[in-house]
């Protein structure tokens, strides 16, 4: 592993093959894409700290895993935003298609540090997992390469989820802990069929309404340079720990580019671990992050209404979460999500 040099005290680069200069390191403007030598899709994931979580989440992303796409096709921008142990130096071993970025002295916020990744990418599509803690499901990566075939204006996402049979934030009260979830995770065969992670796993907070209703933010958006720099990429206003509502805005923003059409991976997903993040430990509430929200955009939050494009197949473990979707959306959804 090759430790990069510092970058005005700021970023370093732990990779030999790119350095993100100071004038690019808060822009969202992805590199220059070579399709002579650029990868198919460049994978960007924000981690701090996360010494148990963020193995597993690369574990996921490893070429090993993933199926349907090569591991030339691919590449994984991990961006270090400011952990006390940094990413790169710890004991780990990562696929080569693998590099680090790191954000000395980082805010509180991931939003400069996604941004600084999807400056680095060299990809044709570009997606962006914000928590390092979220493990990918095996057709992730080669499903929204399919996805981008629908529509090269195409928004591509995937359900989120939590593992454990509780979302996150109500962890504490049902008695879910890490040692829980490694015990969850030990049961099932994952590294082998990372599809069983349907198994052992409920919706998100985000994703609540189950697969066929709205989602309140995505936690794999893939989008095309072109669409990155439209968007400017996450709003570093959002400034709270953990970004508070940063990328419930960037999701309703890219749902709202002209001729935007929305394609959801059935099938398919993020599968996030519990390691007491600033919302889902409940650190901050959903009023405060709205209130920054509404500061900020002058409006209260409101999940896109586009209708997405259902594109995929559905392994075995899911059809229990597809089947209680089809019985929310043909119920109808509550007015707020389950207590």
């Amino acid at each position: 592993m090759v430790s990069g040099d510092r970058l005005d005290g700021r970023l370093a680069v732990v990779s030999p093959r790119v350095v993100v200069p100071r004038a690019v390191r808060a822009s969202a403007v992805p590199a220059s894409f070579d399709p002579m030598t650029s990868p198919t899709i460049s994978v960007v994931v924000v981690a701090y700290g996360m010494e148990r979580e963020l193995p597993r989440t690369l574990r996921t992303l490893d070429p090993s895993y993933q199926r349907g796409i090569h591991a030339t096709d691919y590449e994984v921008i991990v961006v270090d935003n400011g952990s006390p142990s940094p990413v790169a130096d710890r004991p780990t071993e990562v696929a080569p298609n693998v590099r680090f970025l790191r954000i000395d002295d980082a805010p509180a916020s991931p939003a400069r540090a996604a941004n600084a990744g999807i400056a680095a990418a060299r990809g044709s599509q570009i997606g962006l997992v914000v928590d390092g803690a979220r493990m990918c499901s095996p057709g992730l990566l080669a499903s929204a390469v399919r996805g981008r075939r629908v529509s090269e204006l195409a928004v591509i996402t995937a359900t989120a989820w939590h593992l454990g049979s509780v979302p996150h934030m109500r962890a504490a009260e049902a008695g879910y802990d890490q040692n829980t979830e490694d015990e969850l995770l030990t049961g099932v065969d994952w590294e082998g069929d990372g599809y069983s992670l349907f198994s052992i796993a409920t919706f998100a907070g985000s994703s609540w309404r189950g697969i066929f209703g709205p989602m309140g933010e995505s936690s794999s958006l893939f989008l095309t340079p072109a669409q990155w720099q439209e968007l400017g990429g996450l709003d570093e206003r959002f400034d709270l720990p953990g970004g508070g509502l940063v990328n419930h805005d960037l999701y309703q923003r890219a749902c709202e580019l002209e001729g935007v059409e929305l394609v959801q991976l059935l099938g398919e997903g993020t599968f996030h671990q519990f390691h007491g993040g600033a919302a889902t430990s409940r650190q901050l509430t959903w009023p405060e992050m709205h209130e920054q929200y509404r500061a900020i955009k002058g409006r209260r939050y409101v999940p896109p209404s586009n209708q997405p494009i259902y594109l995929g197949a559905v392994p075995k473990p899911a059809l229990v979460h597809l089947e209680r979707s089809a019985r929310l959306a043909m119920d109808g959804y509550p007015k707020a999500p389950p207590s």
